[in-house]
Parts: C-alpha cells; sequence; structure tokens
C-alpha cells in the first residue's frame, strides 16, 4: 500500500494502535457534525470505520491515510479517497482531531493526495463533498484550489461539491513554480 511524505506529515495506513485516537475524534460532536450523518460514534463502530477505510484500499486501491505528524509520530487525522459505488463523485476528504484543527495539515494532506490522483492514479478530476456549513473544510478546499462546481444530495442532506481538474492543477503547479509559493 502507498505512503506519502510531506515536510511535516506521513500519510500511511491505520493501524489497530490508531483506534484510540480515531475513537476519540468519532466521538466528538464537533468533529462529527459534518462526517457522515452528522453524529457521534461510539469506539466500536470507530473500529469498524477504521477497517472499512482499509478495506476501501483492497477493493478499490486508493482510501484515507492516517495522517501523522513526523515530529512527535501522533496520529492527527485522516485524509484521502472516498468512492463507493452510488457516491456522488471521486472524492478527496479529510478530518482531523480537534487537537490539531488550524495547523495547516489538512491542506498539505489533501495537495499531497492531489498530486498523488493527478500523477499516479492519473485522475482527470478530485472532488470533495463538503456540508455548506463547514467553512474550514470549504477553506481547506479553496485553499488546495477546488471551485464550486455544484451540489448533490447525500444522506438525505444538500451538500456542496467542490471539484479541481487535472488541467487546473497543473496550471497551479506551474504557477506557484514560477512565483516560489506553495498553494
Amino acid at each position: 500500500m502507498v505512503t506519502l511524505e510531506t515536510d511535516r506529515l506521513l500519510l500511511r495506513m491505520f493501524r489497530d494502535s490508531d483506534i484510540t485516537t480515531v475513537a476519540e475524534w468519532s466521538a466528538d460532536p464537533n468533529v462529527m457534525r459534518y462526517v457522515g450523518d452528522g453524529q457521534p460514534i461510539n469506539r466500536c463502530n470507530a473500529w469498524r470505520a477504521m477497517a472499512s477505510w482499509l478495506g476501501h484500499w483492497q477493493l478499490r486501491g486508493y482510501g484515507f491515510w492516517a495522517m501523522e505528524e513526523k515530529a512527535t509520530q501522533q496520529l492527527v487525522g485522516r485524509c484521502g479517497f472516498f468512492d463507493p459505488p452510488d457516491w456522488p463523485r471521486f472524492e478527496v476528504g479529510w478530518t482531523l482531531h480537534p487537537q490539531h484543527w488550524r495547523k495547516g495539515f489538512a491542506t498539505e494532506a489533501a495537495n499531497a493526495a492531489l498530486k498523488y490522483a493527478f500523477t499516479a492514479m492519473r485522475r482527470d478530476a478530485v472532488s470533495s463533498i463538503i456540508h455548506p456549513d463547514n467553512a474550514a473544510s470549504i477553506q481547506v478546499a479553496t485553499r488546495i484550489g477546488e471551485r464550486l462546481a455544484g451540489e448533490a444530495d447525500l444522506f438525505g442532506k444538500r451538500v456542496l461539491v467542490y471539484e479541481i481538474t487535472k488541467s487546473e492543477w497543473e496550471l497551479r503547479q506551474s504557477s506557484v513554480k514560477q512565483d516560489g509559493q506553495h498553494g
């Protein structure tokens, strides 16, 4: 399975020892209000979710990575791809433990995932499915170059679909190289 590295993060497979941290963020109503059906889940269901993320890798060849901060070797969240049957679009998503909000980890991991999607996976477009009230995720989507592309219905609720195409991503990469900044 694939592992990615950024300046501060190691994007790796989940392991059984990650359950404590995954269970913490899964039980937090502020984290879960925009994930799935919007409800916190218990430790057993957090383990099942983690197992499904690994199963996604087995079935699709891609999925969510565990986001580990390299400096502390601490699990800080998840980021990666989700595309089960009947899902609105091929999606890059992220979830962070609240102790690690506002540190730029989601943007850093999502940028690495986009690079992988457009180079190694040769995807034509990547989307993010975001609850309309999730301002933090909308900011991340915007920072990685996604733009509002439409709406969808998910779990009986209206969600926003942000998207970036491969050509938009390539143009963004060339402009980053020209001005020396990071997107």
